[in-house]
């Protein structure tokens, strides 16, 4: 791997491998859970609890059908009960050894939410299927982080900052963390992709590509994923570590986790820096590239197995 200096930014692009394992995943299944969450529950927050709720039941209700058990992680804001939403495979070599996959259930205000994020969420519950019955060396958790979205947002009751809160006041020995967010949209026109400033120069202007990003202090755990993505797919991928200060960089449930400490990448398709209808009504199910979004959620599968690895 070659660095492409950005101050003390290291940018890299990569494409290659010529395997593609994405009749693994279900693009109907994929398609179903977005239309279930932004189509028929539609908007779901704080500001509409009882569509949030029914996003946790939905949640609930495909996990035990996994197979799974289920764990709450409750917390209460202004006597109100909210819940990250937890599912696990035990490791058998080095159980304490954790990998968490992690998505906001969440959708914004005024807005069905169905790239930010019903494309993260199901990406993660067919990552769930797939491990469902694989052993791992280290414990892999899926979790359903809730309140990501304003006004929680950087928030102490944001749930992500609440579940990497007590994990870091238990000392659990979490070593990579990966937040799916915003997955789903892809274009192939020029000028379709758009940067925070200085990074235009370093990247195309196709916006048809996943992105992986990392602070300075989860390099390694980048360079990780990246290799064990590019080794399964060859869908095209950018990846960038950087500083959690530039615009976008730590704005999902991986900065609650940088915050104590943990390695953490978002996976996303940049989200505003390409989706037209980022954080808006129009936000809905058609919008979604199913298609793809199946090839990126099998490419992870193989750097959720790679990371599961306890050597």
């Amino acid at each position: 791997m070659s660095d492409v200096p950005l101050g003390a930014t290291a940018a890299v692009s990569e494409r290659a491998a010529p395997r593609d394992p994405a009749a693994s995943v279900s693009e109907t299944t994929l398609r179903a859970h977005v239309q279930t969450l932004a189509g028929d529950i539609g908007e779901r927050n704080v500001m509409n609890p009882q569509a949030l709720r029914a996003a946790a039941d939905y949640l609930r209700r495909q996990w035990q059908s996994q197979g799974y058990e289920v764990i709450a992680h409750e917390y209460t804001i202004e006597r109100e009960r909210w819940a990250n939403l937890e599912v696990s495979r035990q490791g058998r070599k080095t159980p304490n050894e954790i990998v968490v996959i992690g998505a906001h259930y969440d959708s914004v205000f005024g807005s069905p939410g169905a790239n930010d994020n019903g494309s993260g969420v199901a990406a993660l519950l067919e990552l769930a299927r797939l491990f469902a019955a694989r052993d791992t060396e280290r414990t892999v958790r899926f979790v359903a982080f809730v309140n990501e979205e304003p006004p929680l947002f950087r928030t102490g009751d944001m749930g992500s900052r609440q579940y990497a809160r007590a994990a870091r006041a238990q000392n659990e020995d979490i070593r990579a963390m990966l937040s799916l967010e915003t997955i789903g949209h892809y274009n192939d026109a020029p000028g379709s992709q758009h940067y925070p400033p200085l990074f235009s120069p370093f990247f195309p202007d196709r916006g048809n590509f996943i992105g992986m990003v990392s602070n300075i202090g989860s390099r390694a755990l980048l360079r990780q994923a990246v290799s064990a993505f590019r080794a399964a797919s060859d869908f095209p991928l950018e990846y960038v570590s950087t500083f959690g200060w530039v615009p976008g960089v730590d704005w999902s449930d991986h900065g609650s986790f940088w915050s104590e400490g943990y390695p953490a990448i978002m996976v996303t398709d940049t989200a505003l820096y390409r989706y037209p209808y980022y954080h808006s009504a129009q936000d809905t199910p058609d919008k979604v590239d199913y298609a793809r979004l199946a090839r990126v959620t099998a490419a992870l599968a193989a750097v959720v197995e790679a990371l599961a690895k306890s050597d």
